[in-house]
């Protein structure tokens, strides 16, 4: 197959539908020719290692794959594999005699609508990332599992990419500074490595190495009908996307920071987490981030044996030295601590924790969430009440309890965590208080008020938008007002008053806390 067949694709007269001219995109491994109101998308005969496309028969299966994988993300996007007869000059589109080639058609969209695009013209929003997070949670938690006899997902299969891309980068580099870099990065890859190895191995025997999409990048997202759509994943290679989720979502986390979207990646995370519920992941985070981002520096230095040029060298050299230099920011040592709200509903606690997560990289845990993960809905006759049934009393400490054991485990991984609960009972402070002790870092109660009208406002308001986890009432509300044991003379001295209505308030809560831990 050569370009012959490429420019005989060309021809309007090939199509069952009207053609608004022809447009065609080249990547490494395919060409798409865009025609208005579909793609097709032929892939070439090629052979990387990685990807083996030179016989027809290998091209026919993966057209078949990408098509299977894709519409798992999509609907209507992903439409069929075509075969091409005839012969290069003169190709047929589903036509009869021998096959010289297959295509895959799509709906074509407007390629100023992915999320990279979308996002250079600084127009990505925090609802384009929580929906974004929301559809790859729900994908993750569907995906099929691999098989335990499986080899891939073992801690051995995990490390191995990672060795090979230090072994692949280092004859590239000849910057004492640059290889002396690489040697810390490996250094620190290899001791998290040995640390990680048997929670590694746990999360295979979980079931945490599923069919994945492999490629999580603001490329492969569109905006499609008003929706956020992911598409595009690996249907080439099975190590790349038989993996952990959480690899599968580190690539997003790590491509948003590039990008110098932190507030936005740490928002994403948080998201996914409390969608999937998959805490235990925290402590792979940072590791595969890093690996993530070396892969995207292994990327850029193969280009450097293609280019001659010494401006077009340096440009690639600096932007190999971006991805070491935020694969290197994940090993930083961490500056854990624990936060709890403390105020009724709808004050806004949600609000406030979720400010921590964005400026200080805390990790949201959210008692609305854990309560109906752990017990459902709430059954309809008891809507309303605040202690029936998943409000009872016995269900409302099982939660706290669940709370509690989940912060233990983003404080063992190194984050900040900041809970967001009522906390208006002080035997339940006093568990989290003792959880921050027993884990040697600071807690602080950011207690919440906001005036009378404003929390009618906001509750108003999030029940008109039917999206909030949350049951309360205005009824509940002010029993809870009725009901809240104040805060000690003790308790006083470790919280910071928070006016959730005024930003100023917020801005001030991260301001101290930033001075009382300086590492964050």
């Amino acid at each position: 197959m050569s370009q012959a067949l490429i420019a005989a694709l060309q021809n309007p007269a090939l199509y069952p539908h009207p053609v608004d001219g022809f447009q065609v995109i080249e990547t490494h491994i395919s060409w798409v020719l865009l025609t208005g109101p579909y793609a097709y998308k032929v892939k070439k005969p090629v052979n990387f290692g990685f990807l083996d496309f030179t016989e027809l028969a290998a091209r026919e299966h993966f057209c078949n794959e990408e098509l299977r994988l894709n519409q798992r993300l999509t609907q209507g996007l992903y439409l069929e594999v075509l075969p091409i007869s005839g012969s290069e000059e003169a190709p047929q589109l589903s036509g009869e005699g021998p096959v010289i080639e297959y295509a895959l058609k799509m709906r074509q969209f407007p390629q100023d609508q992915l999320l990279g695009e979308v996002q250079g013209r600084g127009e990505l929003s925090e609802s384009h990332i929580e929906a974004l997070a929301r559809q790859i949670a729900e994908f993750h938690l569907k995906a099929p599992q691999v098989p335990q006899a499986h080899e891939l997902g073992s801690a051995q299969a995990v490390m191995a990419p990672v060795l090979q891309n230090f072994e692949q980068i280092r004859p590239l580099l000849s910057d004492p500074t640059d290889l002396q870099q690489l040697d810390a990065l490996q250094a620190w890859a290899e001791s998290s490595y040995a640390r990680l190895m048997p929670l590694l191995d746990q999360r295979k025997a979980e079931g945490f190495i599923r069919e994945c999409h492999g490629d999580i990048h603001l490329g492969n997202v569109t905006l499609l009908d008003g929706q956020v759509v992911l598409f595009d994943c690996i249907e080439f290679n099975e190590p790349f996307r038989l993996i952990d989720i959480i690899s599968d979502a580190a690539f997003l986390a790590m491509d948003l920071e590039d990008r110098g979207l932190k507030c936005l990646s740490r928002r994403f995370v948080s998201t996914w987490l409390e969608y999937t519920g998959d805490y235990a992941a925290l402590e792979l985070l940072n590791f595969y981030k890093a690996y993530r981002a070396m892969v995207r520096g292994k990327v850029a230095l193969f280009r450097l044996g293609q280019e001659q040029d010494a401006v077009q060298r340096a440009v690639i050299l600096r932007q190999y030295r971006r991805y070491a230099t935020l694969a290197e920011s994940y090993s930083a040592i961490p500056t854990p601590f624990l936060a709890i709200t403390h105020g009724v509903s709808a004050v806004g606690k949600s609000s406030v924790a979720m400010r921590l997560v964005e400026a200080l990289g805390a990790v949201r845990l959210r008692s609305d969430v854990e309560r109906k993960r752990l017990f459902g809905e709430q059954p309809s006759g008891d809507q309303g009440q605040l202690s029936a049934g998943i409000y009872s009393q016995d269900a409302s400490t099982a939660t706290y309890q669940r709370l509690h054991q989940l912060a233990e485990i983003g404080l063992h991984a190194g984050f900040p965590v900041v809970i967001d609960a009522t906390y208006l009972k002080q035997a339940q402070r006093k568990a989290a208080w003792q959880i921050a002790e027993a884990n040697a870092v600071p807690f602080l109660i950011l207690d919440c008020h906001a005036p009378q009208d404003v929390i009618a406002s906001w509750l108003s308001q999030r029940q008109a938008a039917g999206i909030d986890p949350s049951d309360a009432t205005l009824e509940v509300i002010q029993a809870q007002q009725a009901s809240r044991e104040p805060l000690s003379e003790d308790e006083q001295a470790n919280s910071k008053r928070v006016d959730t209505h005024e930003g100023a308030s917020l801005d001030s809560l991260v301001k101290q806390i930033r001075q009382r831990l300086p590492g964050l």
